[in-house]
């Protein structure tokens, strides 16, 4: 932002007018910081834990594990080859339960 360095300079009086008036403006903008939200449409998107699902169906493409996956034999989560920490008992473990 310029600067005017040239411009006149404002007084205390000055200042305390234009406070004065900048209090007024915003008395008369009470409302203008106060948010309509109804609280219905808000609550729409949560979902409670334990609520009744049953009528929902899910949208997601299952895939079949690939080549260069293996399913973990602690947590059974499916990983890619590169987080194999090693076998036990011939069965994969993935690193994060090795740790």
């Amino acid at each position: 932002m310029a600067t005017d360095y040239d411009a006149p300079r404002k007084t205390e009086e000055d200042l305390s007018e234009d406070s004065l008036q900048e209090l007024q403006a915003r008395r008369s903008d009470k409302n203008s910081g106060v948010v309509d939200e109804d609280e219905t449409e808000a609550a729409e998107g949560f979902e409670l834990p334990g609520a009744d699902l049953s009528g929902e169906e899910l949208s997601v493409r299952v895939l079949p594990r690939q080549a260069d996956e293996f399913t973990c034999s602690s947590c059974f989560l499916v990983h890619h080859r590169s987080q194999l920490a090693y076998e036990r008992n011939g069965m994969p473990v993935c690193s994060e339960c090795a740790a």
